[in-house]
């Protein structure tokens, strides 16, 4: 086995480092199978100093790739096209795994293929959010932390020829969001299980909530929607349908829980304030993703009404 980890990037330099710096520091001893690993960073059209920094780095693992700014989904597949393992681990840039993390998807595949004698699995890795850039890995496990989604691409390990026979991410996903879901119902619908891998651990690194990041927030839920309906298009089911949350049931619960409009970002922003200066923005955020949620939901409705007003009439 040998691992090809990919992760692609767009103006995150500096916590970029630390995700490298815990990848180039792997500990493979306790997974006698592996032979070795590359590191294939995908610049997305960065305008920081990424591609100098990394053309200067001298980590024998890391293999540099560019691209024009076009996406996550185009950048993954990039450096799955150009991988050298037989193995593909997806991370993100802000991500910073500990030392036995590439060793404990190794164990889990490999229990799994030998289990079931194919490699129609991939392994999930556990993903804790932190804010702290000092020192992330010190963070502990959330209950905020778990995840039911079926494959995010933040901290998988997947057989290579297994992914190619996926057909990979589709670049109509240029926005935010969706595109590792959108693959993951496709292997899903191939029979491919998820192998949960709890000892596969990454910290992902967010800067704490701030208010001034509230526009950001709002223009990155209404592109989440956007792609919400790319998703639905390819996948017209009802199980689509719930994921992303494109459905009357859903609307109603986030005007119940927005009362109607009513905790907005504008009226919540009083509260939000006292949270982030009692040193509390993660509570900050967490309320604030009720209007977000709110804003999504309803620009999923408002996006589907415009494009079958926009749908060619039968003649």
């Amino acid at each position: 086995m040998f691992f090809s980890v990919v992760v692609p990037t767009y103006n995150r330099l500096p916590i970029l480092r630390q995700c490298l710096a815990a990848l180039a520091a792997q500990d493979l001893s306790t997974a006698p199978g592996v032979d070795g690993y590359e590191v294939v960073v995908v610049d997305d059209g960065s305008t920081d100093q990424t591609v100098t920094v990394l053309r200067q780095a001298t980590d024998p693992h890391l293999r540099l790739l560019q691209q024009n700014h076009g996406g996550a989904a185009m950048a993954r597949n990039l450096g799955v096209m150009a991988a050298r393992g037989n193995v593909i681990v997806f991370i993100d840039s802000d991500l910073v795994v500990v030392k036995g993390f590439l060793a404990a998807h190794a164990r889990a595949l490999q229990r799994h293929w030998r289990r079931h004698g194919n490699r129609l699995c991939f392994t999930y890795g556990a993903v804790i959010n932190t804010s702290n850039f000092a020192r992330p890995t010190t963070e502990p496990h959330k209950l905020t932390d778990l995840s039911w989604a079926y494959f995010a691409t933040g901290n998988v390990a997947i057989d290579r020829q297994l992914l190619l026979r996926s057909g990979l991410f589709d670049p109509r996903f240029c926005q935010y969001g969706w595109e590792d879901l959108e693959l993951g119902e496709r292997l899903w619908k191939l029979g491919v299980a998820l192998v949960r891998c709890p000892e596969a651990v990454g910290y992902h690194w967010h800067p704490p909530f701030q208010l001034r990041q509230i526009p950001q927030l709002i223009q990155q839920e209404k592109e989440r929607a956007r792609m919400a309906l790319v998703f639905y298009r390819k996948h017209p089911t009802l199980r689509v349908r719930m994921i992303i949350q494109f459905t009357w049931l859903h609307l109603l619960l986030w005007q119940v829980l927005t009362l109607g409009g009513l905790l907005n970002a504008r009226t919540m922003t009083p509260l939000l304030a006292a949270l982030v200066r009692w040193e509390r923005p993660g509570w900050a955020l967490e309320l604030l993703r009720l209007h977000l949620n709110r804003i999504c939901v309803q620009t999923i409705f408002a996006e589907a009404r415009q494009q079958r007003r926009q749908a060619p009439q039968p003649s």
